[in-house]
C-alpha cells in the first residue's frame, strides 16, 4: 500500500537553498531532522525535501511511503527486474528508506516509518480518518 510521498532536491549551498525554498512557499520548514536537509509538508502526505548536494539534471529520487518497505523491494525486485537495494537509516531520521533507479535513469525510492504508531497515524491523516 502506498500511502505518502517525498520529492527530493539538492542544492549546492544548503543555507541559500533553504532561504531560496523559504521565499517560494512562503514558509520555514516543516522539519530539519540534521544538517544539510530542511523538509516541508506541501499537502499532507507530501514532503519537499531539499539536501545539500550536487544539483543534477532531473534530481531526485521520488520516495514513495509503504507499509513494508522489505515486502515492496521483494515485489518491485520480482515484478520488474529491479536490483536489490540498500535499505538506508539514520538515528535522527524517522524513516528507513531505500533508492533504485527505472530502466531510464530516473531515481525513484521508498520509505517506511521506524515507529508503528507514527506510520498509522500518518495513514488515518491522509485517509481522513478519526483517531480511533
Amino acid at each position: 500500500m502506498i500511502y505518502e510521498m517525498t520529492v527530493q532536491v539538492r542544492v549546492s549551498n544548503i543555507v541559500e537553498g533553504q532561504k531560496w525554498y523559504e521565499t517560494l512557499l512562503k514558509r520555514k520548514p516543516d522539519f530539519i531532522p540534521h544538517n544539510g536537509f530542511a523538509e516541508w509538508e506541501l499537502i499532507p502526505g507530501c514532503w519537499l525535501q531539499v539536501a545539500e548536494g550536487t544539483p543534477s539534471e532531473g534530481s531526485g529520487p521520488i520516495r514513495l511511503g509503504v507499509t513494508d518497505i522489505e515486502k515492496e523491494r521483494e515485489r518491485l525486485m520480482n515484478a520488474l527486474n529491479i536490483e536489490n537495494f540498500a535499505i538506508e537509516s539514520r538515528e535522527e531520521v524517522p524513516v528507513k528508506w531505500g533508492t533504485f533507479s527505472d530502466p531510464w535513469g530516473n531515481r525513484l525510492g521508498l520509505f517506511e516509518y521506524l515507529s508503528e504508531g507514527e506510520k498509522q497515524e500518518r495513514i488515518n491523516t491522509i485517509l481522513g480518518k478519526a483517531e480511533v
